[in-house]
């Protein structure tokens, strides 16, 4: 039984090795490569490195965080352009966010400002209908003990 299945291992593996090797050498560099925006860029061959000769530093470069030093004024490659169109997108949209929840808060304080008047407004309304009529009460008691 293990040799059958040894057998069956060994035959998968000598199949794949024998069609991967040759698709591996004919498809075209620029598969190969990470994106498409990197596809796309014509491709210097002594820029290409294998991965297994990049050094240490090299890495670090490519994973450190870019300098802020001067912002470029034409960016050269697409993919920078298309970052700069989505960067600028997203803050014009982060603009008018924060302009409509100002206006948002303004129409509130507004709201919140109006209600505070009427209500002074009423509660002023109500004690001058309060004083008046306390006022023709005792000016109806006066009377009456008058006539009395």
């Amino acid at each position: 039984m293990s040799e059958k299945i040894t057998l069956e291992m060994s035959r998968r593996r000598a199949l794949f090795a024998a069609l991967a090797a040759p698709l591996s050498l004919a498809l075209p560099f620029t598969l190969l490569r990470g994106s498409d925006a990197e596809a796309a860029q014509p491709v210097d061959p002594e820029a290409v490195q294998p991965t297994a000769q990049k050094t240490a530093q090299q890495i670090a470069q490519q994973t450190a965080a870019p300098q802020t030093a001067a912002p470029q004024t034409a960016p050269e490659t697409g993919t920078e352009r298309r970052q700069e169109r989505r960067t600028s997108r997203t803050e014009r949209r982060q603009e008018r966010r924060t302009a409509r929840t100002e206006r948002r808060q303004e129409r509130r304080t507004a709201r919140k400002e109006r209600r505070e008047a009427r209500r002074t407004a009423r509660k002023e309304r109500r004690e001058e209908r309060q004083t008046g009529r306390a006022q023709r009460r005792e000016l109806r008691q006066g009377d009456e003990q008058k006539r009395q």
